[in-house]
């Protein structure tokens, strides 16, 4: 089996190609191409005949819809890297919950000893229901960290079958029936057009003074405005945001000054742990694919992810 790799092939993929079981070619003679550039507009506008399967090195892939990429070549089986990120945006995503629910924010700014002030703030997961919507990857890796301090997990999927370590599943289509149930809410999900400001007005008012909302998917999936307010009318704990709307968030935004927000520059994902962690879901998806197995993290270009 022949595959090229493109734009910015190096050993690292190189190698994850030889240990699934391939050859590297050049792209006209390739099976498969694996593309860890992330600007859609630079991908191949023609692939050769022989082209069966695109990997990306994305797990979110509106970009490349928004584009028309994979829409110009239905007959290519097409994967994204999801999966392969998921055990450190999970551990991002608990490193946000955990420092909200014990106020750390305010610790780290505080000047002077305010131990009293504190008293009605602080809080624990232990006990705590945790709602994650999105419950793919990211979510089956946070699981077992919530389950590890005490606190449940009620999972939203698109199928509602069950998540393993959940103590239930819901389906996507009644995910407004999770926010009064719970203290929290992770956000996981993929951003879609039925996905935008899923987290609005109304599911933030479900939810309690000293609940927070952790955002690790895309920032569209929450409405930033109606957020905004929850904050400041301290409806809601706070905030903890990988991604916002818009992104990057600009200089002066409130979000940067409001105390009961945390916001982290889009690094769930850091540069570190990335190139190698897609290195070894290469390797994977191109040993099922000489093999002919199902290949992982397959796009369904009828639901845009």
């Amino acid at each position: 089996m022949l595959i090229a790799l493109g734009p910015k092939p190096d050993d690292l993929l190189s190698d994850a190609v030889v240990r699934g079981g391939a050859e590297l070619a050049d792209l006209a003679d390739a099976q498969a191409l694996v593309w860890d550039g992330e600007d859609a507009t630079s991908f191949p506008a023609e692939l050769p005949e022989s082209i069966r399967w695109v990997q990306l090195n994305s797990a979110g892939v509106e970009h490349w819809f928004d584009a028309g990429v994979i829409q110009r070549h239905p007959e290519v089986v097409w994967t994204s890297a999801a999966g392969a990120f998921s055990a450190t945006v999970a551990e991002h995503a608990f490193m946000l919950l955990l420092a909200g629910v014990r106020a750390l924010p305010e610790h780290l700014a505080a000047t002077t000893w305010r131990q009293r002030e504190f008293f009605g703030r602080v809080g624990t997961l232990r006990g705590a229901r945790v709602a994650i919507v999105g419950a793919g990857g990211i979510g089956r890796a946070m699981i077992p960290m919530l389950a590890a301090v005490g606190a449940t997990v009620i999972a939203v999927n698109r199928s509602g079958r069950p998540v393993p370590g959940a103590a239930e599943t819901i389906p996507a289509d009644r995910v407004d029936e999770v926010f009064g149930r719970v203290d929290h809410v992770v956000v996981a999900a993929p951003a879609t057009n039925e996905t935008r400001h899923l987290v609005g007005a109304r599911q933030l008012a479900e939810l309690g003074p000293r609940s927070w909302v952790i955002n690790v998917a895309r920032g569209s999936l929450v409405d930033t405005d109606a957020l905004v307010t929850a904050l400041r009318d301290n409806m809601i704990g706070g905030a903890g945001l990988d991604v916002t709307d818009p992104e990057p968030l600009p200089d002066g935004h409130p979000l940067w000054t409001l105390p009961n927000a945390i916001i982290t520059p889009h690094d769930s994902n850091p540069p570190s742990v990335r190139h190698s962690a897609f290195a070894e879901h290469v390797a994977e998806n191109v040993q099922r694919f000489v093999a002919g197995e199902e290949l992982v993290a397959r796009i369904d270009a009828s639901v845009g992810y």
